[in-house]
């Protein structure tokens, strides 16, 4: 077997070998000249997108729950039943719970009937204390009279000391039934709280009971249920969710995951279009309601949630479709285009190519100085604004450094994208009013980055590349805004080889098809 696949390997490798030669004897002209192709700057429309995927969601979604533990007795709602806010979805059976009711209501009668005793028996410590009064007064009139006849040496002093013996006992019997009367009093106070007690249990058993009857928080349908009839529940620390209800499956909205290199050019208000697989020929529109700062780092990938809103008049989205976001950020309808495949070509030996997308800080200081010459210019800032902003530059700068030394270009690319979408909210926060639709405007103008980007093209003169340098501006992946340094119609160099085939970028193996 294996001397039978040398001779292939053989063979392939020599006709890989014998078609790169092909490829590249073509690319060149019978005397030797490279055969070089081009492509003209054209006006057209053009748009920068942010390309995301989402899940689409219920704006208001609430999760039924049961505060009380029992069998589930009753199911009257099931998946996509519509509901009334207070409509009857499920029973628990309610024995245990009535049985309650009854045993704290006997409490309450119970408590009631001592309330009556305790008043009954202050009330017989009055009738005392009044009678207990009459004989003092009988007493005190005795005592009165005996010291009388004392005096006229009618009786004996002894009569005398025991009227006013029983006078004294009697007064001393007052107190001690006031005394009594009191107690009585706090005896009726604490019966009566009792009732109250068992009042509140009695409520507590009631609404406990009404708890047996699970009804719908809101206006909805039904989209998940959980339980059956049967089925046990238990509460504890946890209320076990028995449904969830989307409130109102006509308005949705999309939670997309956006890249930390691009939430930066993202708004609250910019219009946005979905599609889910389920309709793939459907564009679906809505616009940005809310950017969640909260991040969601997963495998060191940090992303941000954009709320979405989407319409759903003719119920035809569910919850928990995935949709496919695009959320156009800027867009230029007359736009002079050049291919970023001019901007990537290098012709042999010449340094490679920095891609459309990086910014002036990759690219060069000059256009940040223009940038940055421009701002002071149009912006007119205070000289509180002036310190402010050479405060917010030099901390860009000192950031860019650093991602200079990031090994990969996707890694680079992310963090300036982060680091410029900060630097410009930081420079939206000192502007007045007054300054903010300058600032709009010079955003626009350098593609929605801030600061403007450069690269190179090379145009042919006298049939040699002649290296031409510009200034960019929006890019959507396959032409990039041209915002100076060349006029409408030239050509420029997008790769070598014959017409009509692929352009070969410089300084790589030909590819071509072998088979």
């Amino acid at each position: 077997m294996k001397s039978l696949l040398r001779p292939l390997a053989l063979v392939l490798l020599v006709l890989a070998a014998a078609a790169g030669g092909y490829f590249w004897y073509q690319s060149r002209s019978p005397d030797g000249e490279v055969k070089y192709r081009l492509a003209k700057i054209e006006r057209g429309s053009m748009a920068s997108v942010v390309v995301a995927s989402g899940t689409l969601n219920a704006v208001t979604t609430v999760q039924v729950g049961s505060q009380i533990s029992g069998q589930v007795k009753e199911i009257f709602a099931d998946f996509n039943t519509p509901v009334k806010k207070g409509q009857v979805i499920a029973r628990i059976d309610p024995a245990t719970y009535e049985l309650r009711v009854n045993q704290t209501r006997a409490d309450v009668d119970s408590a009631q009937s001592a309330v009556a005793v305790a008043r009954s028996n202050l009330i017989a410590q009055q009738a005392e204390l009044g009678k207990t009064r009459v004989t003092l007064l009988d007493a005190e009139r005795d005592l009165e009279r005996k010291k009388m006849l004392v005096d006229k040496k009618f009786i004996s002093p002894a009569e005398l000391d025991k009227a006013r013996t029983v006078y004294d006992t009697t007064r001393e019997q007052i107190k001690a039934v006031q005394a009594q009367i009191q107690v009585s009093e706090a005896q009726v106070q604490s019966a009566l709280a009792t009732v109250k007690q068992r009042e509140s249990l009695l409520r507590q058993a009631q609404v406990d009971l009404e708890r047996t009857i699970i009804r719908a928080p809101v206006d909805g349908t039904v989209i998940l249920r959980n339980v059956d009839a049967g089925q046990t529940v238990a509460a504890s620390l946890q209320a076990p969710v028995l449904f969830t209800i989307a409130r109102d499956l006509r308005d949705m909205q999309v939670e997309a995951a956006i890249d930390e290199a691009d939430v930066g050019r993202l708004r609250v208000g910019l219009p946005a279009s979905f599609s889910v697989d389920a309709f793939p020929r459907r564009s679906f529109s809505g616009e940005i309601k809310q950017i969640r700062k909260s991040p969601q780092n997963v495998q060191n990938v940090v992303s941000y949630t954009v709320v979405i809103s989407a319409q759903n008049s003719d119920l035809a989205l569910l919850p928990g479709m995935t949709a496919n976001v695009r959320i156009v950020v800027e867009s230029r309808d007359n736009a002079l285009k050049v291919p970023n495949a001019a901007l990537r070509w290098r012709p042999a030996g010449a340094p490679q190519a920095q891609p459309a997308d990086v910014p002036a800080q990759q690219a060069g200081g000059q256009a940040v100085q223009q940038f940055r010459s421009r701002l002071v210019e149009e912006l007119k800032p205070s000289e509180t604004q002036q310190a402010k902003l050479e405060e917010i530059f030099a901390e860009s700068r000192q950031k860019m450094a650093r991602v200079r030394d990031l090994p990969k270009d996707a890694d680079r690319r992310r963090q300036v994208e982060r680091i410029r979408g900060e630097t410009n909210a930081r420079i939206a926060e000192i502007l007045t009013p007054e300054q903010r639709p300058a600032w709009e405007r010079l955003l626009a103008e350098s593609g929605g980055r801030g600061q403007a980007a450069s690269g190179r093209v090379y145009v042919l003169e006298n049939g040699e590349p002649k290296a031409i340098d510009v200034r960019l501006g929006l890019t959507d992946g396959s032409s990039t805004e041209l915002l100076g340094g060349l006029a409408e119609g030239t050509e420029v160099i997008v790769g070598v080889g014959e017409p009509g085939r692929a352009a070969q970028p410089s300084g790589g193996f030909p590819k071509g098809r072998f088979f």
